[in-house]
C-alpha cells in the first residue's frame, strides 16, 4: 500500500510561517519528484512547489521566495517551509507524488492565514 501522510497545517497571521510534511510508506521514495499542491474553497487545484529526485526545486510565481521545499530520503519524508505567509496562501495543501504507476495524493493538511 502507497500513503501520503500530510501534517503540520494551522491557523497563522499574515507574516507567519508554518512549515507542513509529508511523509510516505510503500514507495521507494528516493527516486520519485515529489510535489506539493494546494486548494482553496471555489478553486482548482494548483501545484505549488516540485522537488524532483536529485533535489531540483520549482515554484508557482505566488509563492517563489518565500516557499522552500526540500526532502529528506532517509525519512521518506518532503517539506514545505512557508514564510511570509499571505491570506491568498489559504487552501488545503496536499502532497502528491507519480508513483508505481498511478498519481498518489495524501489527504491534505489545512493552512488559513487571518487577520
Amino acid at each position: 500500500q502507497v500513503y501520503l501522510r500530510e501534517s503540520g497545517g494551522g491557523s497563522v497571521q499574515p507574516g507567519g510561517s508554518l512549515r507542513l510534511s509529508c511523509t510516505t510508506s510503500g514507495i521507494n521514495f528516493k527516486i520519485y519528484p515529489m510535489g506539493w499542491y494546494r486548494q482553496a474553497p471555489g478553486k482548482e487545484r494548483e501545484l505549488v512547489a516540485r522537488i524532483t529526485d536529485t533535489g531540483t526545486t520549482s515554484y508557482t510565481e505566488s509563492v517563489q521566495g518565500r516557499f522552500t521545499i526540500s526532502r529528506d530520503n532517509a525519512r521518506n519524508t518532503v517539506y514545505l517551509q512557508m514564510t511570509g505567509l499571505k491570506s491568498e496562501d489559504t487552501a488545503v495543501y496536499y502532497c502528491n507524488t507519480h508513483a508505481r504507476g498511478s498519481d498518489r495524493w495524501g489527504r491534505g493538511t489545512q493552512v488559513t492565514v487571518f487577520s
